[in-house]
């Protein structure tokens, strides 16, 4: 799989309704993973929101988005981040490095409960990013 970059939406919780939403508008495939489905602690009272959403349509677009977790501030008109996802553990480990280097690290880059390495930062400009990079599969 190549390295992807991608917008990440969060919303106030009714992401659910939104990606439902385009995916109406742009068509394709969307997958749905809940708060509840992670089995996280401190979840329970927004089990049935959403977690992460994917939306892949046949145009080539990608729209990733959550509903905001709890202890987390919703920031209307920055509730945007861009999302680098793959398996290439060298290149997003670099891209990581160089992005989170004079930024804020708010998740480091590890291994989260899903399987993946993940992290989440604001580089030195304001540009809040997330990388992921995907377990292997077998």
């Amino acid at each position: 799989m190549a390295t992807r970059l991608n917008p990440y939406v969060a919303f106030d919780g009714d992401a659910r309704q939104a990606m439902e939403f385009y995916q109406q508008v742009f068509g394709g495939r969307l997958d749905l993973n809940t708060f509840g489905e992670t089995g996280a602690p401190g979840t329970e009272e927004v089990a049935d929101k959403i977690m992460h959403a994917l939306l892949e349509t046949p145009s080539g677009y990608t729209l990733m988005a959550s509903d905001t977790p709890p202890g987390m501030e919703y920031r209307p008109g920055g509730n945007i981040s861009l999302s680098l996802s793959g398996d290439d553990a060298d290149e997003l480990r670099g891209y990581w490095a160089k992005l989170s280097e004079g930024g804020v690290v708010a998740v480091p880059l590890e291994k989260q409960m899903w399987g993946d390495v993940f992290g989440m930062c604001t580089d030195r400009f304001g540009i809040a990013w997330m990388v992921d990079i995907t377990q292997e599969q077998g």
